[in-house]
């Protein structure tokens, strides 16, 4: 016991010794002084955070050896001056006087402008670079290759442009690289085959073409690949089977095409794979599961597979997904009775062209996806919420139709039990049937001869209140008709219409534009080509619809909006050309400024600091602009519209900047709306035969709410694209930047500053203001988005948004994305406590996963805040109410 104490005693002793010792280590370097302090001007870092007075080793962020020489240092998650925040750039000529650095980290610390080529040339010892979330512009620099000893390289989600410089091919030592979400072009290169030490290389979401090297198989030592969402063809190489080591695949979102790579199944290590969305074709190899069988995730969805499921996929031991959704595999399921490995794992199989009966087996299973295939007959277990059926033809609710299921039994062959109601198997069932029949016989009498009772009180209310309505007004009433106010019937003749300008003849149209020359050509719209013309000397835009390609609802419906709508903020319609059958022209006025998507980074002066882009105050016109045509739309038109359509491109600006809403091909009537009646719904039910423009998707004012929110964040950010996509990378931008928008920290929104944007300490509350209306535009629940009315008030007085009589902060609401099919089962198997996969490299980061990681975020990123008594009512609330829930979210991500 007492030589346990004095080794205890020891220990503590000798570590005391060499504490104390580290503390006084001193930086001993005054050229390394000289260059932090440079370092901290140019990068405008605070001067609390690195004081003059403190010794540099003991700065944030500065790691000293024990000669008192800098090796490491971190700026990521340091805060800048105003100055700094103002004028953020890309200036680090400091470093090379860092002889000794061995690390530089970022990750996140804005330094927008291209890589230096300093790195290279006078940082030889470099050995950690991470540059991720820097917001860097550019090519990569050539430079780099002198890297001889760089261990580590992060350039992702950064704006590079360029192709790879082969000069990378000499980094020798590099063990992880991540170039993902960029903007890189080109080739990968074939100098990567010599990156013998590499483990780690990510190259998705970027603009690469042509294949994967084939030479990538010889990298012996590689664990995780990922060359998602890029435009690469041909076949994925064989000679990856080579990669003993690797863990992860993930090659989704491209164009390959050929079989799956049989040679796959001597990847003994591969745990996840990811070939989805892409041309793959033909069965898949056998034996393949049997031979993988460390495999957790299976995405092989999207792709033209076909043939009969392979029976090895039941005994995959430690299966968790497996997705083989939208292919032509075809077949029954041979699952077996019981002592089958997968019973935990969830499976996608749907939209396949599956079909057989249904086993008790399957219901052994956690979570599975059957629907769009051909399954049929009577389902005997219980489902629970475990299983989506439907879109088969089985004897359930929500099936395909008798006829589908008929032809596809026919042309194979096989025998279709008619799924009508099961015959009863025992007089029990008889009996019992016959009492049901008998009281919903019952209940049909009595009911119908109720609502005959209330029909004829219902008319005898009506033609009293119209005797009395008649007897005391004069005149005919002011009443406009239900057709007209329910649903805009399309009329026959839309050519003498008004308020559709002039009516053009075709040859006009064709002298407007030249013959439609090259020239002349604008883009390729959804709804039409857009071309420049002249009217007698004045620039117009003139729409060509093509019928054959183009939905005639739609374009009925532009005309018809056109018709009853009038707005200052509605791009002016100068008229049409409706004689040809299959050509439609409208003729609208042109917008010298083009559509905010062209004119937010355009170069509108050339001063001290070089080009800048749209001023802030100009942002700000252009955002209430927008949202004035949508509250009129919304709250001014009886009924409301919805646009559809809000993004960067349908914004467009005239000579002054004010904004005039275009893209107006997609308006429809809100759906559901509480204005209209029951009786005005039944009355345009029967005065209309076919559905409206938009009859497949339902039209919600909470929609253009969603939308205007993304074009809010594009103003804020800089970040063009934002608003007219939805993919898995714009959720996952989305989700990563609404985490730095807080009521409760104004510095956090310099994270996702636009960095070419200008603004002093009042303008940048503005800035934040419209952040965080963009961020609760962005509510996953569109019953819990502010009105546009409300939004409005809020662009119109945005410091009160942010502040309150107290001097302190308001709240705000949450933003997430929306729960897609794979976030409702990934959510429980990523938080299963028996689930390892966690253990994978890098796995939980990837792309292909982004809807799972914003499914998984709803909770977690939601706003912040803590409790505030009455007394302290924000004056925010009067200009921008909220719900109680988001106020609550709030608090979870503040803690």
């Amino acid at each position: 016991m007492k030589a346990q104490v004095c080794f205890f005693t020891v220990f503590l002793f000798a570590f005391f010794i060499q504490w104390g010792l580290a503390q006084q280590v001193r930086l001993s370097s005054r050229a390394e002084w000289s260059a932090l302090l440079g370092l901290r001007s140019s990068l405008g870092l605070r001067g609390r955070d690195w004081p003059i007075k403190v010794n540099p080793c003991s700065w944030p962020g500065v790691q000293c050896n024990q000669n008192g020489r800098v090796v490491g240092l971190t700026v990521s998650g340091l805060r800048r001056t105003q100055k700094g925040r103002r004028q953020p750039q890309f200036a680090v000529d400091g470093l090379a006087n860092l002889t000794l650095l061995t690390s530089f980290n970022a990750s996140g610390f804005l330094l927008p402008g291209p890589i230096p080529d300093l790195f290279g040339e006078s940082l030889n010892v470099l050995e950690v670079l991470d540059l991720r979330s820097c917001l860097i512009i550019g090519p990569i620099p050539q430079s780099l290759g002198g890297l001889i000893n760089l261990r580590s390289l992060d350039l992702s989600d950064n704006s590079l442009s360029g192709s790879i410089p082969s000069s990378m091919g000499q980094l020798s030592e590099l063990s992880v690289l991540n170039l993902s979400r960029n903007s890189l072009t080109g080739s990968i290169p074939f100098e990567f085959t010599s990156l013998r030490n590499l483990t780690t290389l990510d190259l998705s979401s970027n603009f690469f073409s042509g294949s994967i090297p084939s030479g990538l198989g010889n990298l012996s030592r590689l664990e995780f690949l990922s060359t998602s969402d890029n435009s690469l063809t041909a076949s994925i190489p064989v000679q990856l089977n080579k990669l003993s080591r690797l863990v992860e695949l993930n090659c989704s979102k491209n164009f390959f095409t050929g079989s799956f790579p049989k040679e796959f199944t001597g990847l003994r290590s591969l745990r996840v794979i990811d070939i989805s969305a892409n041309g793959l074709e033909g069965p898949l190899p056998k034996g393949l599961f049997s031979s993988l069988s460390q495999l957790r995730v299976v995405v092989l969805s999207d792709n033209k597979l076909d043939g009969a499921l392979p029976g090895s996929l039941w005994s995959i031991p430690n299966l968790q997904l497996l997705d083989l959704s939208g292919n032509n595999f075809t077949g029954a399921l041979q699952i077996p009775s019981s002592n089958f490995s997968t019973k935990n794992a969830t499976f996608n199989l749907s939209n396949n062209f599956l079909y057989g009966n249904l086993t008790s087996s399957l219901w052994q299973l956690r979570f599975f996806d059957l629907s769009g295939n051909y399954f049929q007959g009577k389902v005997y277990e219980s489902s629970g919420n475990n299983a989506n059926l439907s879109k088969n033809c089985l004897q359930l609710p929500n099936q395909r139709n008798l006829q589908d299921c008929t032809n596809f039994y026919a042309e194979r062959n096989l025998i279709f039990e008619n799924p009508g109601i099961p015959k009863p198997t025992s007089p029990q069932e008889l009996e019992l049937k016959s009492r049901n029949r008998l009281i919903f016989i019952l209940v049909g009498v009595f009911g119908g001869f109720g609502f005959i009772v209330l029909l004829v009180l219902v008319l005898v209310v009506l033609l009293k209140c119209r005797n009395k309505n008649v007897g005391s007004e004069r005149g005919v009433a002011n009443a406009e008709p239900v057709s007209e106010r329910a649903n805009p019937s399309f009329p026959k003749d839309l050519v003498y219409l008004s308020g559709l300008g002039e009516s053009f003849t075709y040859e006009q149209i064709v002298h407007f534009t030249d013959d439609f020359s090259d020239t002349n050509l604008i883009k390729h719209g959804h709804s039409g080509i857009l071309f420049k013309g002249l009217l007698e000397g004045t620039p117009v835009v003139i729409k060509k619809v093509d019928l054959s390609s183009c939905k005639n609802e739609s374009y009925m419906m532009e005309l018809e909006f056109f018709r009853k709508a009038s707005h200052t903020r509605l791009v002016p319609l100068l008229g049409h050309c409706l004689e040809n059958e299959n050509e439609k022209f409208l003729v609208y006025k042109y917008m010298p400024n083009g559509d905010l998507g062209n004119s937010l980074h355009s170069i509108v002066s050339l001063g001290d600091d070089g080009l800048q882009s749209m001023d802030w105050i100009t942002r700000l016109k252009i955002a209430i602009g927008a949202a004035e045509f949508l509250v009129y739309l919304h709250h001014e038109c009886s009924p409301p519209f919805v646009h559809r359509d809000i993004q960067a491109s349908s914004i467009l600006l005239d000579d002054k900047y004010e904004v005039r809403i275009g893209s107006l091909s997609e308006v429809h009537i809100q759906e559901g709306d509480a204005n209209q009646k029951v009786l005005n719904r039944l009355l345009r039910k029967q005065q209309t035969s076919e559905p409206g423009p938009s009859a497949s998707s339902l039209a919600i004012c909470t929609q253009d709410v969603y939308s205007f929110g993304k074009v809010l964040l594009e103003l804020v950010t800089g970040k063009l694209g934002i608003s007219k996509t939805d993919d898995a990378t714009t959720k996952d931008w989305l989700d990563n930047t609404v985490r730095n928008i807080s009521m409760y920290d104004k510095e956090l929104i310099n994270k996702i500053l636009d960095p070419s944007l200008i603004v002093d300490e009042d303008l940048l509350e503005e800035v934040w203001a419209m952040a965080i209306v963009a961020r609760s535009c962005l509510n996953p629940k569109p019953s819990k988005r502010p009105l546009m009315k409300h939004i409005l008030k809020a662009l119109e007085n945005p410091l009160k948004v942010v502040r309150m009589e107290g001097s302190s902060s308001a709240r705000l609401r949450t933003t997430s994305s929306r729960l897609s099919w794979s976030a409702a089962f990934f959510g429980s198997w990523r938080h299963s406590s028996s689930s390892d996969i966690a253990a994978v490299p890098g796995y939980g980061n990837r792309e292909n996963f982004s809807s799972f990681k914003q499914s998984s975020r709803v909770g977690s990123q939601g706003s912040g805040g803590n409790d505030h008594s009455s007394s302290n009512k924000r004056l925010s609330s009067e200009i921008f109410p909220e719900p109680v829930e988001m106020q609550d979210m709030e608090k979870q991500d503040e803690h």
